[in-house]
């Protein structure tokens, strides 16, 4: 069979946004029944713009499996496409009703748990109290897993721990990024630890002790590990793994253990009476916290403002660290 090649002109011809959009939430939810659902179609009619795509390309979009759907080879082609198709779009609006309406928009923030306590929280309140319009969505995971869904144009923005240079994460996307300030790690307990020196002399004294420690993946395990080297120590045996702030809050709230977290989160929660950040001095750097943004691409609005207020934010947030170029 011969393929013809595909045009600018024969593609936009044959090919309608609903269609794009409904493909784009098959793609993500990795099933027909809730793509439906989301769009509030039938099935059958999800089904048939499938087929129409398929048809246009000249190729099977996806294929059948026990949990749903799987994206062919060209399935996964076009989304690539299509996520920046519709982000496009999202910006597109929110620019238009700016012009329209006012300042409004919608903001969608991917952030890490260096940022999720202090920084972020505070950026998002001086965002709502200026322009309250303004949607924020935020969603919270690694960096291995927030800058791919930026570069696509899924996210408009990552706050946190920026990567080193040297990492191939740091590079492995066409993104830009701000440093906001150099931060520091802690080592913080709760009460389920039990009574806390005033002053602990070494690392060595709490060696034995349970712990929680970064996920093997994330660049802060690097710094832990980096910790306990400096002080000629092996990693604790007792540890738990986690990046999760709220699992990790409520494992130090119960049990005697103790967790390394970046001070300015730290000082949140000291502050509300939950943690106790002991006086440890081998504790050390953490990294830069900063936020990422696609390269040469001009931010919508919205998300201008949040910069702006996230710059503001840094100031207050970590006012004794200092602020890098």
């Amino acid at each position: 069979m011969t393929i013809n090649p595909l045009s600018e002109i024969s593609l936009i011809r044959r090919l309608k946004l609903n269609q794009l959009m409904i493909f784009e939430r098959v793609l993500e939810t990795g099933s027909v029944m809730r793509a439906a659902n989301d769009m509030r179609l039938s099935q059958p009619a999800v089904t048939k713009v499938i087929h129409e795509l398929e048809s246009c390309f000249d190729g099977a979009l996806f294929v059948r499996s026990n949990r749903g759907v799987v994206p062919t080879d060209l399935g996964l082609l076009l989304g690539r496409r299509v996520k920046s198709l519709m982000a496009e779009l999202r910006y597109m609006t929110d620019e238009l009703n700016d012009f329209r309406l006012g300042t409004s928009g919608h903001v969608i923030v991917g952030t890490l748990i260096s940022a999720s306590a202090r920084l972020l929280p505070l950026a998002i309140s001086m965002l709502k109290a200026r322009t309250p319009d303004v949607c924020v969505t935020v969603r919270e995971g690694t960096t291995a897993h927030l800058f791919p869904a930026l570069a696509t144009g899924d996210i408009d923005i990552v706050v946190g721990r920026l990567p080193e240079r040297e990492l191939p994460i740091a590079s492995a996307f066409p993104l830009a990024h701000e440093v906001l300030f150099d931060e520091s790690l802690c080592a913080v307990v709760g009460k389920g630890y039990g009574a806390v020196p005033e002053r602990v002399a070494h690392l060595s004294e709490l060696a034995a002790s349970p712990w929680i420690l970064p996920t093997p993946d994330s660049p802060a395990r690097l710094a832990a590990e980096l910790l306990f080297r400096a002080a000629g120590l092996p990693l604790p045996t007792d540890i738990v793994e986690s990046l999760s702030l709220l699992t990790n809050i409520g494992l130090l709230l119960e049990t005697p253990r103790i967790a390394l977290m970046p001070r300015v989160a730290a000082r949140q929660f000291a502050d509300a009476g939950l943690l106790r950040i002991l006086d440890l001095p081998e504790i050390g750097a953490f990294g830069t916290i900063g936020f990422s943004v696609r390269m040469h691409k001009e931010q919508s609005a919205a998300c201008r403002a949040f910069i702006a207020c996230l710059r503001e934010a840094a100031q207050a947030a970590a006012p004794d660290a200092p602020v890098l170029s």
